[in-house]
Parts: structure tokens; sequence; C-alpha cells
């Protein structure tokens, strides 16, 4: 695997005898989604701030882009959880000075303004102040504001807090064709449901400390219930290793004893019963953090 864009290594955080942040340590590589994930105060915007420089950790090390925090902002957008642009200032300018400041030529920066505008459907609003526009339009200028300079690593607090269905759907699709054009991203979100389907490899926090870290294919894997999904168009009879089994309009969920999906297929195939769709099910990665977290909290 290439050098990490982002590594922390034993991160611990303490604020007046509170550990927000407890021997954490990740790794973030070139080109992925990587959801930094967990219910609100488990320490992820903590986390995140060591990473921008706002705070300094009280033990362990972060490298960003292979070097300390806050030598390599030029290359890194950072969408914070408390969001705060120029109130007053015109929605175009505000992205070109802060496109500018982080080294972009000012004509650069003014065609890309005007490009992320219009992808956010914000075109017709460069003219008028930041004021002027509601909460969610001001959300997606935000993350416009933290991608205009084109950075390399794109870290995100909360990117779909006060956006409608209609606006996560494009933040979404937006996050998609980054990651396509080879930038790295670090979403950091407490509704594990809005990112699940976007990152790659996950690291899920509890209370500072990591309960789960690696790829989400295979954490999912790892926690599948013992359970399959069925179509058939047949009736079922009782099956060898099957516990329990629920039917609904031709589609079965088993519950698997002492058997594995793959002999549970060889075994209707055995039996001619035509399979229409079959599919190992999976269990929603909240329900997979709630399960676990319940599990250490009684080990």
């Amino acid at each position: 695997m290439s050098q990490p864009m982002l590594e922390v290594r034993n991160l611990t955080k303490r604020y007046d005898g509170f550990t927000a942040v407890d021997d954490l340590s990740f790794q973030v590589y070139q080109g992925e989604v990587f959801g930094m994930l967990g219910p609100n105060g488990a320490g992820k915007t903590t986390t995140i701030r060591i990473v921008m420089d706002i705070l300094k950790p009280d033990a362990g090390t972060v490298t960003v882009l292979g070097r300390p925090p806050g030598t390599a902002r030029a290359r890194i957008g950072y969408l914070p959880e408390e969001r705060g642009l120029y109130r007053d200032l015109k929605v175009l300018d505000v992205l070109v000075y802060l496109a500018e400041l982080k080294g972009t030529p000012r004509d650069t920066a003014h065609q890309r303004a005007l490009t992320w505008l219009e992808r956010v459907d914000l075109a017709d609003w460069a003219a008028r102040k930041v004021k002027d526009l509601s909460r969610g339009m001001q959300q997606k200028l935000q993350f416009v504001a933290s991608l205009v300079h084109d950075p390399e690593l794109l870290i995100l607090d909360e990117p779909f807090q006060g956006l409608d269905p209609v606006n996560v759907a494009l933040l979404k699709e937006l996050i998609r064709e980054l990651q396509g054009e080879g930038k790295t991203m670090v979403l950091s979100a407490h509704q594990m449901n809005l990112v699940e389907a976007l990152c790659d490899r996950i690291l899920l926090i509890n209370r500072g400390k990591s309960v789960l870290y690696g790829p989400l294919d295979e954490i999912k894997r790892r926690h599948a219930p013992r359970a399959v999904r069925l179509r058939t168009s047949v009736p079922l009879e009782k099956l060898p290793g099957v516990a329990r089994m629920e039917g609904h309009d031709g589609t079965f969920t088993l519950t698997l004893a002492d058997t594995t999906p793959q002999a549970l297929l060889q075994t209707l195939v055995e039996r001619n019963i035509p399979v229409e769709a079959f599919e190992v099910a999976s269990a929603p990665l909240e329900e997979i953090f709630i399960a676990v977290v319940e599990e250490k909290s009684h080990a």
C-alpha cells in the first residue's frame, strides 16, 4: 500500500480530566473515502481539529501528507463542523478570497468558483451576499469553499448537516466524483447510514476509542447475521441447517444454524428449487456498531 496521506498514532487529548480522544490510531490512503463515524461526542471533531493543527494533542503523533500538522494547509480542504463564512461578502468574492489564501491565482480561483457554484445550483446567487442565502445554501457554499483551491486531501466534518434529502444526494454524488478524480477524503459523521455507501474504509469511535477499524465490506462480512435472503417461485420445505424461515410473496429470510450460505445454495440446486435471487443478509452499520459497543461494555 502507498504512503498514508494521513497517519494518526496513539493520539490522546484530555480536557480537565475528561479524555476526549483515547490512544487513537488510524491511517488514510490516497484516493480513498475514509469514514470517521460515531455518535455525537465520540471524539471525531477533536481528532480532526488536532489533524488541522487547531488543537495540540496530549500524546501521540499526527502526520498529514508526510508532514507535521499545519505545514501543508494549502494542500488540504477543511469543512469544519462549526460553519462560518464572511456573511457580508458576496458569494463569488468569498470563494475567490479563500482560494487565494491557499495560493490559487485570482483568475484560476474565479473560474473554479464559477464552475463549482454552477455545480451546486448556486450560480444565480454569485453576486448576492452570503447572509442572503438559506442555511442549506450556505452549507453547500461552505462545501465548495473547502475545495475551490483544488486540495489533495479533503476533510469534511459533518458534511450532510443541515441539508435536505435532495442536497444530501447531490453532495454524495459530488463526493463520488471527487474520488473518481483521485481526491482523498475523510468524512466525519454521526449519521452512519449517510456515509455507509461512500466509504472504502471506516473507523468507528465511541468515547474516544476505536471500536471498529478497517475495510467496510470486511467489517460488514465479519459481523453479518447468520441469514440469507432467497427469492423463489415454489413453496419451501424444511432445509438442513436452517433454524428459522420467514416468507412473504416468494421472498424468504432463512436464519442459519449449522450450515453456510454456500452449502445452503448447493442444497437448493440439488433439490431443483428455482432460485431467482440469493444474497447473504447484511446488517446496517449502526446495528453492528451498537452490538460491538454492547459487547465491549460487557467484556
